[in-house]
């Protein structure tokens, strides 16, 4: 009698109770690799609908989305344990990128001309973008819509099959997006589903994708690029990030502040652009403190934001708030008993040493350092000193552009917060350990898309360079040319 061994699934967990809210598949590689080729034949169906057939059919799954927005909110918050009303945010947002994706990207990426030069004058040159042909997408649990549709509503513009890989926590976020596109898009598998851990993650970089877009922290970010490095697969990493505020003598603090406390404590800080480090200037720091702490006061976990989604990381951040006290700094709301066993109390620690974790580490919790400095010269300098570079935040009346210019980030949002993410038409990415590759904007179609340079010859030259028949009268007049051309300096 021969045994039939089910395959092996893992369940997807409530974080703010435990409770079991779906079962899903381990897919194994042989199941990612089986997918990828389903990708590929799906892909040349859908580049040969051209860019407003692509739009056509990206409008219907955008308009599922939005009619069906408190249905996917429903499966966030389930999975996510998020209030229902950031699980809306996110879905806006990511509708609206889905949206201007579909609209720009036969503007960003059709063909156009290039001047071809003096020399060269009979060509007619163009470049135009080329899908690249299956993107492998690793997404995240925090922004379990947001974060992989910055990727994938790009890639599916951009003409591109995907085959997503949701995070091991949102599951069902994951399957929602791929059933309701199939049933926009039910010609093709253009996007497909794969579930599982780490391993299901690491077997789709080795699956054979033309380009891997993944969304995690740096560590798991540098083990996909090892990976995909084993077939010279290109990758796109948005990693996490350690974002800096600064606040400025002249900044409208009441504004400042509650960009402080938003940044840092909604999503329960689960944000790897959210506000980690905050500078302020010596004028305004007392001041500054005072409205943040009572501001913050007002923030309730459970109500205003939800538990830990990976439990791990509540060790996380019991370490990095136990070590900044242990290194002098102090809690003036929340502290080494704000940890609980699903949720994080709201902590402002100031007088917290740079070189601490607290400083140094992502924490990715709700808890956020305030620090005093002497002018923006040293807020800008602190701010610089990480090994991170995603995302920055200045409040000032005056000099905010000039202070964004010199943040070594990504992008950086001026007396507002994280109004940079909203925005469909800018880039969004990192340096440093934040990763690199741009999502979002021209930018992000461009990052999904491979660029096809013609040259194009008009007439004969008459003045034949490429072949074996070029005369020394030739050279010598081409010689004059160039020296006259460019020989003034």
């Amino acid at each position: 009698m021969t045994t039939v061994h089910a395959p092996a699934t893992f369940d997807s967990l409530n974080p703010a109770t435990d409770a079991v809210v779906g079962t899903y598949a381990v897919h194994s590689a042989e199941q990612v690799e089986a997918a990828v080729a389903r990708a590929k034949e799906a892909a040349d169906w859908w580049a040969s609908l051209g860019f407003a057939g692509r739009a056509e059919r990206l409008g219907r799954w955008r308009a599922a989305i939005a009619r069906r927005m408190s249905e996917l909110c429903a499966v966030v918050g389930e999975e996510t344990g998020k209030p229902a009303g950031d699980a809306q945010l996110e879905v806006v947002l990511a509708i609206e990128h889905l949206a201007w994706a579909a609209k720009n990207a036969r503007k960003v990426l059709g063909p156009r001309r290039r001047m071809p030069g003096l020399l060269l004058s009979n060509q007619a040159a163009s470049v135009e973008y080329h899908p690249l042909g299956v993107i492998g997408v690793i997404g995240p649990w925090n922004y379990p819509v947001y974060t992989p549709l910055g990727s994938v509503s790009y890639a599916l513009a951009a003409g591109n099959a995907v085959v997503f890989k949701p995070s091991e926590y949102t599951p069902g976020v994951g399957k929602w997006l791929v059933d309701t596109f199939a049933e926009a898009v039910p010609e093709r598998p253009v996007l497909q589903l794969v579930t599982g851990l780490g391993e299901t993650g690491a077997a789709l970089t080795r699956a054979g994708v033309d380009k891997i877009a993944f969304t995690g922290s740096a560590a798991t970010g540098k083990k996909v690029m090892a990976a995909a490095a084993e077939t010279l697969t290109p990758v796109v990493i948005e990693a996490g990030g350690k974002d800096p505020l600064l606040v400025d003598e002249d900044a409208d603090l009441d504004a400042a502040a509650d960009a402080t406390v938003w940044g840092a404590f909604s999503n329960a800080g689960q944000t790897c652009a959210g506000v980690e480090r905050v500078y302020v200037h010596q004028r305004v720091y007392d001041e500054f403190v005072a409205k943040v702490v009572d501001k913050a006061r007002r923030v309730e976990p459970g109500r205003d934001y939800g538990p830990m989604t990976m439990p791990a990381q509540l060790d996380v951040v019991r370490r990095h708030i136990e070590d900044a006290l242990a290194r002098g700094g102090k809690a003036l709301l929340g502290g080494k008993d704000a940890v609980g066993a699903r949720f994080v109390e709201p902590t402002v620690l100031v007088d917290v040493p740079e070189d601490s974790a607290a400083v140094r580490e992502e924490t990715f919790g709700p808890t956020v350092t305030i620090a005093k400095v002497a002018d923006m010269d040293e807020a800008v300098a602190k701010a610089n000193d990480s090994t991170y570079g995603l995302g920055s935040t200045v409040f000032s009346k005056q000099r905010g552009m000039e202070l964004a210019r010199r943040l070594r980030t990504g992008q950086t949002a001026i007396n507002a917060p994280l109004s940079f993410a909203g925005i469909a038409s800018l880039p969004f990415g990192g340096l440093g350990d934040s990763g690199f590759g741009r999502i979002h904007g021209p930018e992000g179609l461009r990052e999904f898309a491979r660029p096809k340079a013609i040259a194009r010859q008009r007439f004969p030259a008459p003045i034949a360079l490429t072949t074996f028949a070029r005369s020394k009268t030739t050279e010598a007049l081409v010689g004059k040319l160039i020296a006259k051309l460019h020989g003034r300096g």
